[in-house]
């Protein structure tokens, strides 16, 4: 077997080191700190704006749409940064990879297949506030065009950040419903890129590694929020798996997840994990898929998908779309929908037989 690993990024791992920025950038001139209006509050995160004497960028959605691309992209022109400290969570992170590379339209490359020019012109630093994406470490950014109704990623090694600080103390004012859906978000990204067409054997011991940690804590973490070990294990979680899936690619979940947000407007996460036991079970005729299971200390792939099933009730996530009381029609669009290309890196053929019986028995 021949395989390629490739990791750009630098990643520093820590409680605290998010006060160590200040010394990282010293050769920064005009800093832009991208975040939440709602991390400005945080203490730490207004010590570093006034350390580094930034600018302060916080119009970001949830699922951030290329309009709002665009205007960051302006923005940085106009301040004439030459640095972006992305402080939050995949969708801060997502928006800043985007603009980092100042196209005057990202429309031209979402979902167009038109490569994204690699030469940034600014540098950008990660600072995730969630144990979720993975952002961090990789070279996707999802973003959504609400216009047209399309949520895709762009992929592009022009996105992977010059720096990654995962600070695990940042993660602690996740509310409950957030370190739950980014909690799952992780196992998808693990489970996914271990049975991915594109798998290799880093990715699949960081995989392994990080699905272990998730079924072991996740369940703490958002029952007790102030559990460091608790965080600072799911960060880990969410960084090694955002290294297991950022070179194989994820799978039929996250395929699924995009029209499920784009339609129905379910945070990522949740909408990644309400489809992946159900395709745990259809991938059980895999054998690197029984191997996973055995790996994380099950006897069966059906014993595996119950676990994740059991974990999202645990958790409070949605286990169907019941509440949206799906017609024909919608399924017929969901169906149509979920053919987005990473459905070919699933190990077992996704055929629309199996998307009905998602979508008809599964999940309404």
């Amino acid at each position: 077997m021949s395989w390629i690993y490739k990791q750009p990024v630098e990643i520093i791992f820590g409680v605290g080191e998010l006060m160590s920025l200040p010394e990282r950038l010293l050769s920064a001139k005009k800093p832009l700190i991208v975040t939440n209006s709602f991390f400005l509050e945080n203490e730490n995160v207004k010590a570093i704006i006034s350390e580094l004497n930034a600018e302060v960028y916080t119009d970001v959605s949830e699922n951030p749409d290329v309009t709002e691309v665009n205007r960051c992209s302006r923005f940085i022109k106009e301040t004439g940064s030459d640095v972006i400290v992305a402080i939050g969570g995949g969708s801060v992170i997502d928006l800043a990879k985007a603009a980092s590379v100042r196209s005057d339209d990202i429309r031209l490359y979402h979902g167009t297949g038109i490569s994204v020019p690699t030469d940034r012109k600014v540098r950008l630093v990660a600072v995730p506030t969630t144990a979720g994406t993975g952002s961090e470490v990789t070279c996707v950014s999802v973003l959504s065009d609400r216009e047209s109704g399309k949520k895709c990623p762009i992929v592009s090694d022009g996105f992977y950040p010059e720096l990654a600080v995962i600070d695990p103390k940042l993660t602690v004012s996740m509310p409950p419903y957030v370190t739950a859906s980014t909690g799952i978000d992780v196992l998808c990204h693990a489970i996914e890129g271990y049975w991915s067409k594109g798998h290799q054997p880093i990715c699949d011991e960081l995989a392994v590694s990080a699905a272990t940690k998730v079924f072991r804590w996740l369940k703490k973490a958002y029952e007790q929020p102030d559990n460091i070990e608790a965080r600072v294990n799911m960060a880990e979680a969410s960084l090694f798996a955002g290294l297991a899936f950022s070179l194989p690619k994820t799978t039929a979940s996250h395929a699924c997840s995009f029209p499920i947000t784009s339609i129905y407007n379910v945070p990522h996460g949740e909408a990644c994990g309400l489809t992946l036991d159900f395709f745990a079970r259809v991938n059980a005729k895999d054998n690197r898929t029984v191997q996973l299971a055995k790996e994380l200390g099950f006897d069966t792939v059906e014993s595996f998908a119950d676990a994740i099933f059991e974990l999202k009730k645990k958790v409070g996530l949605r286990t169907d779309l019941s509440e949206f009381k799906l017609t024909d029609e919608n399924i017929n669009e969901l169906v149509k929908k979920s053919h987005h290309p990473n459905l070919l890196n699933n190990p077992v053929e996704i055929t629309d037989e199996i998307l009905y019986e998602l979508y008809n028995n599964e999940l309404s």
